[in-house]
């Protein structure tokens, strides 16, 4: 999820933040309810602020929204987790392909910076920021294409597992997913469309295995 520039910054846009952030760091834990008075006192707005940005969260599928009950903070199931990673894997093929017919030098830099801000994450133990930064890689592949509707939709398939990968993934884990991105773009700057096509698909298998979602496959 990517901030919009300061000046642009709204009441809700700051409330949206600070929960989302509250919620990948584990201070709200996945179903805890979210009191529409209670968060309009401590962000000193009104409730109607508070619901504008519940209703956003929702739309991310960071908080659900229950009639008569209130909010409370998501917590996905593996059933969704397993369809989303199997979106995932299809789209992505897609994104290697698209990346690698128009990448540039610039472009692969920039993925390598990327992997190298992932490593600093996970020396560090900043557990939210290796899993931010993990997720982010793949929004950051469609941006650098400048194809936004690609970023903004891996962009909210990968937050709608973002909650069950915090809960699940290891350090070691993580480890490996930064080494995948790395095997990755290590195949697109040799120009091996094949072996990136497949790289990609293997770090999302492993993913998602690491996760104890991946349903056995029938040949």
């Amino acid at each position: 999820m990517h901030a919009s520039s300061p000046s642009s910054v709204t009441p809700t846009d700051a409330i949206v933040e600070s929960l989302t952030r509250a919620i990948v760091e584990h201070r709200l834990q996945p179903g805890s309810k979210l009191a529409e008075q209670r968060l309009a006192d401590q962000f000193g707005v009104s409730r109607t602020l508070v619901r504008q940005a519940l209703f956003q969260l929702s739309q991310q599928r960071l908080v659900t929204l229950e009639p008569a009950r209130g909010a409370f903070v998501a917590a996905p199931s593996m059933e969704e987790a397993r369809q989303v990673f199997g979106v995932r894997r299809m789209l992505e093929a897609g994104l290697v392909k698209a990346f690698m017919a128009q990448q540039t030098e610039s472009q692969l830099r920039a993925l390598e910076d990327h992997i190298a801000q992932e490593k600093m994450a996970i020396a560090r133990g900043d557990v939210a920021g290796r899993t931010t930064l993990l997720g982010d890689f793949h929004v950051h592949m469609a941006e650098l294409m400048g194809n936004t509707v690609l970023a903004q939709m891996l962009g909210e398939l990968i937050s709608r597992c973002a909650l069950i990968t915090l809960m699940y993934q290891s350090s070691t884990a993580a480890s490996h997913s930064v080494d995948e991105h790395a095997t990755l773009v290590d195949a697109m700057r040799a120009g091996d469309e094949l072996r990136a096509v497949r790289c990609m698909d293997e770090h999302l298998r492993n993913v998602a295995a690491t996760l104890n979602i991946l349903e056995e496959e029938t040949v």
